[in-house]
């Protein structure tokens, strides 16, 4: 029988527009987005709601809860080297979710072990999302502002809960960094998306089919009381 991870939290995100792309078009130019939000995207809108390098968060599952619409809009995206250029981009239109994640420890960072107290991180985790995020929440890219809500992961009717499976093919799934993963090296992981019942359940970074290898990488380093304060600290900053 399945169970609900320890420290998971679910919550509900919202937007006007919503641009989830494979990394290699965010070079420049025109841009379409997936029709499914990214394991990658997903975990970003959860590091601005709360994240301290002493856990990592895992995307259990998201229920897409609107029907899936493309908008076309042309934009003005800035050049490195100064001013504006033309770019048609594709955006998901009026987009929400539901989202259930949980979060662990990150054993690649023994020297954080003291700040592993999961009752007050779990605890914090769920205060940002009731005041709507520490910071603020894109879907995507800058230029999709979202919203988020607590929410009970599976309330209320989904655009998609009777349809069956929907396949989408090869999917950019996340990013490998040194600090997760232990290794001095940056990858792309790459997944078969399925969408069953309305439900896209993601595997775990390293369970996913596809890997490549993008360049060498080192990780940041961190010192408790340093350049990083304890959750008891942060808690009366509040």
């Amino acid at each position: 029988m399945h169970q609900t991870p320890k420290n998971t939290v679910s919550f509900k995100v919202r937007g006007r527009y919503a641009l989830f792309t494979d990394p290699v078009t965010k070079i420049g130019g025109e841009k379409c987005t997936y029709h499914l939000p990214t394991y990658e995207a997903i975990k970003g809108i959860l590091k601005s709601i709360y994240w301290k390098p002493t856990l990592i968060w895992y995307i259990d599952k998201v229920r897409v809860i609107k029907p899936m619409r493309t908008q076309t809009k042309g934009t003005k995206p800035l050049i490195w080297g100064g001013g504006n250029s033309l770019a048609i981009y594709t955006f998901l239109h009026d987009v929400e979710y539901q989202v259930q994640a949980h979060f662990e420890w990150n054993e690649h960072r023994p020297e954080l072990k003291k700040d592993r107290v999961d009752g007050k991180h779990f605890a914090m985790a769920h205060r940002f999302i009731d005041k709507g995020g520490r910071q603020d929440i894109f879907l995507g890219t800058r230029d999709c502002q979202g919203y988020v809500e607590s929410c009970e992961f599976g309330e209320g009717e989904g655009a998609y809960d009777a349809i069956g499976e929907l396949g989408f093919g090869l999917m950019f799934h996340s990013f490998g960094y040194p600090d997760e993963t232990g290794k001095e090296e940056l990858t792309a992981q790459f997944w078969n998306a399925t969408l069953k019942n309305g439900i896209l359940e993601f595997p775990r970074p390293e369970e996913c089919e596809h890997s490549r290898f993008i360049r060498a990488m080192k990780a940041k380093e961190f010192e408790l009381d340093e350049n990083l304060n304890p959750v008891e600290k942060e808690k009366e900053a509040q």
